[in-house]
């Protein structure tokens, strides 16, 4: 799949401000800026299989070190969702927790979490920029940059599909040992009791209601973020991107991630209840838990999955942008309106 997308990367209208050439130093790459030539000495070509793989690779650490280092939180977020008659509120849910369980407990399903994360981090970004390259080169440049925000949205949605398919299993797993009491403790002993009682639909059952929770949140991930962080650079920071070191527009990426990742938490925090109830309760549906649940107990544990989600969030982009600037990787700039599609607008004005 990836070598047949290689040539549609190359002719992408989002390659194209990278395309400078060591003989020209001072060509104009983006209208109205002069972008060095060494700037364009990337590890690798934009939209090639190996960048494809390093951005996968950054996924990777992104979304498995940020999702498992926020365990606690998450278990408690979960068991406020699940029981909340017993888990009453973010600071009630830990004492009871640490009181049950002790402070190790709170660390149940962190072999799961990492796992499943690093592969679900692997495929939403990898696939991100597959998608955001082939569906831009599909629509042609000029609209590339009017319709951007759908651009986005189109993209994150499709590698979000693919990234809940390899996330389900571990995220069965996760719920299932944070919130059954007397369930087992570990992935190794977790797994074989899920699939002796439910074959492999028991790791499976819950992904729609996780595609339900995650597409959307990571169409507001990613569209959000894009969008924000152009609205920064363009009414906030007080110069372009190209003249910011690059340890300042890491503190760039990491506000506009946090931004995003708070509308994320409100978008999909309904279905992520829905995934709770469902891979606690053996047998359930999401219809069933929905309806049972009602309006408010849809929106239990919201405040805890704010704070986690935004932090979370925000770290995602930092340590995924971070980790493109240590390898090297092609960065374009915001996207900037074409020269055709300027010289269009003049013809019309005139």
């Amino acid at each position: 799949m990836f070598s047949s997308l290689w040539e549609t990367a190359k002719n992408s209208p989002f390659s194209r401000p990278l395309e400078a050439q060591c003989d020209a130093p001072n060509k104009q790459l983006v209208a109205g800026r002069n972008i060095a030539a060494a700037d364009a000495e990337y590890s690798c070509e934009y939209g090639s299989n190996k960048y494809y793989a390093l951005c996968g690779f950054g996924g990777l650490l992104s979304c498995g070190i940020t999702h498992t280092a926020v365990v606690p939180l998450d278990l408690v977020k979960c068991r406020i969702q699940v029981d909340p008659a017993k888990y009453k509120g973010i600071f009630n849910g830990f004492k009871v927790s640490v009181r049950e369980d002790g402070v190790r407990g709170l660390a149940k399903g962190w072999a799961p979490t990492a796992i499943g994360y690093s592969m679900q981090g692997i495929c939403k970004f990898g696939f991100y920029e597959l998608f955001k390259i082939l569906y831009g080169n599909m629509i042609g440049e000029e609209n590339s940059y009017l319709y951007r925000t759908s651009l986005y949205l189109a993209a994150s949605a499709s590698a979000e599909f693919f990234a809940d398919i390899a996330l389900s299993p571990m995220e069965a797993c996760k719920v299932r040992i944070q919130t059954q009491p007397g369930f087992a403790s570990t992935l190794r002993a977790a797994a074989p009791i899920i699939y002796g009682q439910e074959g492999l639909w028991g790791f499976y059952k819950g992904v729609v209601p996780l595609w339900c929770r995650q597409i959307p949140y990571t169409m507001m991930k990613f569209a959000c973020f894009e969008r924000t962080l152009e609205a920064l650079y363009m009414y906030v920071v007080p110069k372009p991107r190209d003249q910011c070191t690059k340890n300042e527009q890491l503190v760039v990426t990491f506000a506009a991630g946090y931004i995003a990742g708070v509308f994320c938490a409100i978008v999909s925090h309904p279905a992520d209840t829905i995934v709770s109830k469902l891979n606690q309760d053996k047998g359930s549906t999401a219809m069933g838990v929905a309806k049972n649940l009602g309006m408010a107990g849809l929106w239990k544990g919201l405040f805890p999955r704010i704070i986690m989600i935004g932090t979370l969030t925000a770290l995602q982009w930092f340590i995924y942008d971070a980790v493109k600037v240590t390898l090297n990787l092609p960065r374009p700039p915001p996207p900037a309106m074409p020269e055709s599609l300027k010289l269009k607008l003049e013809a019309k004005q005139a």
